[in-house]
């Protein structure tokens, strides 16, 4: 698996029907809410991309798109261990509507994510086999329960000629990754896609440079 996201996601309603029905991005809207997320950056235009090819933009840049009821944020910024340690300024902004936070790095096999209704966060999980279960908040949603009921181990298949230590963790996390990004965001990116997941590949974002706007860490 190749996978890698760093992905913020505001909702006034479904996420994957809101996607579905989005056209081109607002240049206003995308920039203000640039803006809100870098307080402190001096924020440039960029090359744009898609949501597909744009969840893992290159240092110091970020997508983002603005439509009516959903705004995205792509920056590899986002993706830290321990997700309900988010800026407080990016989870005020969520106020009134529905936060998905979606993070993975298919090198290290790591995987967070995390959902807020609302401003009040619901569940978050964070974990890898080098670091197990970074954190776990919340009641496992829906498309995690087979996970930990042993329905979906992990399937590591060894070098040849070598042996392989158990997998440390009961399945592996790029795979819930993927699942959680389809039941969360509507789409994926490795595996196969459904008939009725969103082409991501047609959704635009517009790219902006944050050399200067690093994401603040969230105070304790």
């Amino acid at each position: 698996m190749g996978a890698k996201t760093g992905l913020l996601m505001y909702a006034d309603g479904d996420i994957p029907c809101l996607l579905r029905h989005a056209g081109a991005p607002d240049p206003d809207r995308t920039s203000a809410l640039v803006r809100r997320s870098y307080p402190d950056a001096a924020i440039g235009r960029w090359q744009g991309s898609t949501l597909y090819n744009g969840v893992y933009p290159p240092p110091g840049r970020a997508y983002a798109g603005s439509w009516p009821g959903l705004d995205v944020l792509a920056d590899r910024r986002l993706m830290i261990d321990s997700p309900s340690q988010l800026p407080e300024h990016l989870v005020a902004a969520g106020a009134g509507r529905r936060l998905v936070l979606h993070a993975m790095h298919s090198v290290a096999d790591w995987l967070a994510f995390a959902v807020w209704e609302d401003g009040h966060l619901l569940r978050s999980l964070s974990l890898s086999p080098d670091s197990g279960v970074i954190e776990n908040i919340g009641t496992p949603l829906p498309f995690e329960q087979p996970y930990w009921a042993g329905d979906r181990p992990a399937d590591v298949i060894p070098w040849p000629g070598e042996e392989q230590d158990p997998y440390p963790l009961p399945f592996h996390p790029l795979e819930l990754g993927e699942d959680a990004l389809r039941c969360l965001c509507g789409f994926v990116q490795e595996g196969h896609p459904e008939p009725e997941d969103v082409d991501a590949e047609a959704i635009s974002l517009l790219g902006f440079r944050t050399d200067d706007g690093a994401i603040p860490p969230r105070s304790l």
